[in-house]
């Protein structure tokens, strides 16, 4: 299983904008999320091991704060012609069989991940309700094998102190992701892909 870390976009970043595919054709806009008390937004996929591991949390974490208009995006960037796995129909399946209640858009010109320098699977970005960057990087320690907890600790610290409007502890407290890297399309690769 190969192993990428996020790369750790600034904080303080405006999010990028993004006009998307839902699952069910409809087209996902960042400005649909306009005045959410805090906005975070997911590259996840179906086949990674990485996000299969936490997938159940995700689900738990983003329905606990459907009612605090806390908004969760999750995005597939990854190349469906090398995982067909995570084509849009198989996404649709996915997202019908673990109930997520969030919009689960697909990248096929991988312009937005490159847009948020998004690596790996999953990789969590959370912005405040000015859509600026206040968090990036994992959801907690655990990874498949690791025997870490999976409780989602790190991630929903984030959102309470985005929606509390309380400051974050320091950039260096924050840890990057650990996944799968984000199947490029042949030729497409970003200029940081394996410079993390």
């Amino acid at each position: 299983m190969a192993r990428t870390e996020s790369t750790m976009l600034p904080l303080i970043t405006a999010a990028p904008d993004f006009a998307l595919p839902d699952t069910d054709g409809s087209i996902v806009k960042l400005e649909d999320f306009a005045g959410a008390r805090a906005l975070v937004i997911m590259f996840l996929c179906n086949h990674c091991p990485f996000v299969k591991h936490v997938q159940h949390k995700i689900k738990e974490i983003a329905d606990k704060y459907i009612d605090e208009e806390v908004a969760f995006v999750a995005i597939n960037a990854n190349d469906i012609e090398k995982h067909p796995e995570d084509s849009p129909e198989k996404m649709k399946e996915e997202k019908a069989a673990l109930g997520y209640a969030f919009p689960y858009l697909f990248d096929e010109t991988q312009e937005v991940a490159k847009a948020y320098h998004a690596a790996c699977t999953p990789d969590f970005y959370v912005f405040d309700m000015g859509q600026r960057l206040i968090y990036r990087g994992r959801m907690d320690g655990a990874s498949p094998g690791n025997d870490v907890p999976i409780t989602g600790e790190e991630l929903m610290e984030a959102i309470d102190a985005t929606i509390e409007a309380r400051t974050l502890p320091s950039d260096e407290s924050q840890k990057p992701s650990i996944g799968c890297n984000i199947k490029w399309k042949p030729g497409n690769e970003p200029d940081y892909y394996g410079a993390q």
